[in-house]
């Protein structure tokens, strides 16, 4: 009873809102238009989100923890020792892998001299400054000798060339670890690619070789000089390539993710003009008839512009309140497209089925009173689930910021839709019933008028008067639209055709296990480059890092960050056993050594000590390894004592196998918890790492659960609780079967993937809900019976939104962006399998499944004689009431 009072209630208030619409049709029509020009206009302070890692990182990351602590004991500016690719912090740096595309040595003698020649070019690198010409020199990372730190491989090749000018021939390079003229190991597994060895580790020959200079960011003017470097060292490297043809480089610097992920959004705008005008296209021809006046060209234009306006103001808010645009934005008008438009279509076919010999008030407030109710549930729906994802609960900064955008943006899209297409909705309301043309806005002649004009003129005017009709005849002139004739002539009773049925579940059933076997594969996608356009620096370098320097994972800091006596026996048997399985550890015997012999001939550590004392891990069948710093206090203590030391682990693993790498961390974090010795493990793309899976599936939970609460609460504004239940069922249908089908289709579960999902749950129930809530509240009659009806009252709203929402999509395909490519797919998998379920599995399954439909008995006479009934028959769609005189 109270699901009934509260539903009429609803039915009341919306009905009157429409009747106040059509009062007033100029103000809120106008209103609108002038709100969205305001706003917009704050697009002069439209700035771009560059930071990558506060989007994609996971917010509340153990890693930036560790990050921070690592940075405090060991200060990248600061350090003493020869960096490594990846190794603490990238900070700012410029890399460039060197290769050839005929597969050749690259540390013969030609091609050493080039990467030589390329070396010596990028250190003359000048950044022009006011009053200052900046080099490399300037803005390096020093050593202790106060010169640049470059990789090691810089000094291999410059002993490989020393040795070949003055014809020695015993210069010799292993891998991964090498020993330079100095006697110092170091570590090139990361410098040399493509590596074919000889006996103990001897090189043959390599096919690429990748250097790394790393650049200091102390102040504001340091990373300006910094970032200008890097942009400065891209062309060079791109003007030596053009010199050097017979060589590929691939560069990469630290702002080249920043600037790859926002190229999208450059790349994009022709194809999203190509859809916006193909969808204009098409929304024009779904609202278009053959009847002049009946037509409605104007407001399949309108529908899309009320949504182009609902989403101008809602960017302009976003701008006044200080928001950053970033790629992932590029999903947004989709939303808004998908649900804008289906509002439009379903109160446009509302206003089809009013009576036209009603006043146009009267016919504003019924489309309001039908179709309002779902719009406003569904809307309901987005603010809630998308209002989750944007809670603080989200980890994921990009998807926090996109589902709190979606939400600003929905909210304005339900205002318009209520106010401006619904008062545009009232002016063509009213040129239809002064029977002018729906286009040209002309009076449209009788008959007996028209038949006087050329042909021409008598197409373009051809219209149906109410008085043309016989008595006899179906009074409703607009189903001679090819979408209403095809659906209620021909495509409704297909579907339901007995023979039909048992090839819809048998297809039903081939849907659910493809969905089955792919959702038994989901991969949660870490891997940032599916997140920039393809033809970038991003995607070609990952490749050939990909190619040839996998053979080892990144490099793994390895820190303990207490005070232990190294030289105690025991404590080297405890850190031996905590890095059991991925690096074995031997201390120099000379390291030990002198300290025995400072403590036995001073007892006091000297004034001034050294802050580093070396020591080295040897290789093993398994693992790389080389060397790394402990750090002492200068201080005078009794005993030499060590506040934190690092190592550093390389296993021989495949980068390409992120959850190898994945389970590795958690691994050593787990191990850390339980060990005797206080250490953590580190490397920057840990950051992006650490917990993502969790991170990026939280706001798909939410947005589940949320949808279930709401369903709940919403059972108390439907007329019957099965309408909640069916919708539930069909919802986790398409969900799953669109997570199934993404994964057969190589998309991961990553940030954008997982706000497509959280969009599938609206974008279902937008379609769904009219389908089974006219099913479920159809009295008399028979199951197929009603199937049809509601096919045939919301089918056509549904078929529209679809076609147009499709269409749209197609140029997305072709955009050259992987983001764009994880998008068409998604999002396509989404209308896709909804209009399945819309058209085909619905239609199938509730005419034989509850709830059940009692056939109208008729009454016979007891008595056999005639007599005059008056018996009113209701049309199957509500609108139209006849009295019928019945002879009985």
């Amino acid at each position: 009873m109270l699901r009934q009072v509260l539903h009429r209630g609803l039915r009341t208030s919306f009905s009157r809102l429409g009747h106040f619409i059509a009062s007033h049709p100029v103000f809120f029509a106008s209103a609108p238009v002038l709100i969205s020009i305001l706003l917009g206009a704050s697009f002069s302070r439209y700035r771009i989100e560059d930071n990558v890692e506060y989007l994609l990182a996971p917010h509340h990351s153990l890693a930036k923890i560790e990050r921070n602590l690592v940075d405090s004991l060991f200060p990248v500016n600061r350090s003493k020792h020869r960096l490594y690719s990846d190794l603490q912090t990238p900070g700012r740096y410029g890399r460039v892998i060197v290769t050839s595309s005929r597969r050749a040595n690259m540390l013969d003698q030609h091609h050493t001299d080039l990467i030589l020649k390329l070396h010596s070019a990028v250190t003359r690198i000048q950044v022009h400054r006011p009053g200052f010409n900046y080099t490399f020199a300037h803005i390096c990372v020093l050593s202790n000798e106060k010169t640049c730190i470059v990789d090691d491989i810089v000094h291999i090749l410059e002993g490989l060339k020393s040795a070949r000018s003055s014809n020695r021939t015993t210069f010799i390079i292993t891998y991964p670890i090498t020993q330079l003229k100095d006697g110092r190991e170091v570590y090139n597994g990361h410098q040399l690619g493509g590596v074919t060895i000889h006996s103990k580790d001897r090189v043959k020959s390599a096919e690429a070789v990748q250097l790394t200079y790393y650049l200091q960011a102390l102040n504001v003017l340091n990373d300006v000089v910094a970032e200008k470097w890097e942009s400065i060292f891209c062309d060079t490297v791109d003007h030596f390539q053009r010199a050097n043809k017979e060589v590929k480089m691939y560069p990469f610097t630290s702002a080249s993710l920043g600037e790859d992920f926002q190229k999208t959004s450059v790349v994009s705008q022709r194809y999203l003009i190509t859809s916006l005008a193909l969808v204009l296209t098409l929304a024009v021809l779904c609202c278009s008839m053959q009847d002049c006046v009946r037509s409605k060209p104007w407001l399949g234009l309108i529908g899309l512009v009320t949504v182009s306006l609902a989403t101008l103001t809602a960017a302009g808010i976003i701008n006044l309140t200080g928001g950053k645009y970033n790629s992932t934005f590029l999903g947004l008008p989709f939303i808004m497209l998908g649900h804008g438009l289906y509002g439009t279509f379903e109160m446009l076919s509302s206003w089809r089925k009013t009576r036209e010999d009603q006043h146009v008030k009267e016919r504003a407030a019924d489309v309001y009173a039908n179709s309002m109710i779902s719009y406003s549930l569904t809307t309901a729906l987005y603010l809630v689930t998308f209002g989750i994802g944007a809670s603080p609960f989200t980890n994921i900064e990009a998807v926090r910021i996109f589902c709190h955008n979606t939400c600003i943006a929905i909210v304005f899209n339900y205002l318009y839709i209520l106010s401006f297409y619904g008062s545009i909705l009232v002016f063509t309301g009213y040129i239809e019933n002064n029977y002018q043309h729906s286009i040209f806005c002309r009076k449209v002649p009788k008959p007996e008028v028209l038949q006087q004009k050329p042909a021409w003129y008598r197409v373009l005017m051809t219209a149906k008067f109410s008085d043309d009709t016989a008595d006899s005849e179906e009074t409703n002139s607009y189903e001679s639209h090819l979408l209403v004739c095809f659906l209620k002539h021909y495509y409704c009773d297909w579907i339901t055709n007995t023979y039909v049925k048992p090839f819809v579940v048998l297809f039903y059933l081939v849907y659910i296990s493809f969905a089955l076997m792919g959702y038994l594969q989901v991969n949660e996608g870490s891997d940032l480059s599916n997140l920039v356009a393809t033809e970038t620096r991003t995607i070609t370098y990952t490749a050939a890092q990909q190619k040839y320097f996998s053979n080892y994972s990144p490099v793994i800091g390895f820190y303990i960050y207490e005070s232990i006596e190294y030289w105690n026996t025991s404590v080297q048997e405890d850190v031996l056993e905590y890095t059991k399985g991925f690096v074995r550890i031997s201390w120099f015997e000379s390291y030990l050594n002198y300290l025995r012999k400072l403590n036995m001939s001073t007892g006091l550590p000297k004034k001034n000590f050294t802050d580093t004392l070396r020591f080295a891990f040897l290789k093993t069948p398994q693992y790389a390894h080389f060397s790394e710093d402990i750090i002492i206090p200068k201080k005078y203590i009794n005993e030499p004592e060590v506040v934190a030391s690092r190592m550093f682990l390389v296993a021989k693993t495949m980068e390409t196998n992120r959850e190898e790498l994945y389970d590795l961390l958690e691994t050593l974090r787990k191990l850390s918890l339980t060990s005797k010795v206080k250490f953590i493990v580190f490397n920057p793309s840990f950051v992006y790492m650490d917990r993502y899976a969790s991170s990026v599936g939280a706001p798909l939970q939410n947005a589940c659960i949320s949808a279930l609460f709401l369903s709940f609460f919403s059972a108390f504004l439907v007329a019957n609780s099965l309408i909640n239940f069916w919708i539930t069922l069909t919802v986790v249908s398409v969900e799953f079967g669109v997570i199934g089908f993404m994964t057969l289709w190589n998309v991961e579960l990553d940030c954008i993937s997982v706000l497509c999902l959280i969009y599938g749950i609206n974008y279902t129930v937008d379609n769904c809900a009219p389908l089974i809530s006219t099913f479920i509240l159809g009295k008399d009659f028979t199951r197929t019976k009603w199937v049809k009806n509601a096919l045939e009252v919301h089918g056509v709203a549904i078929l529209q939104s679809y076609l147009c929402y499709t269409v749209g999509l197609i140029p997305l395909a072709a955009v050259p962006s992987n983001l764009t490519h994880t998008l068409f797919r998604c999002l396509f998998l989404i209308a896709f399998v909804t209009f399945f379920h819309c058209f085909a599995i619905l239609p199938v399954i509730l005419t034989f499944v509850p709830p059940s439909k009692k056939k109208r008995k008729e009454k016979t006479n007891p008595e056999n004689r005639e007599e005059i009934e008056c018996v009113e028959m209701v049309d199957m769609d509500s609108t139209r009431v006849v009295d019928q005189i019945t002879t009985v």
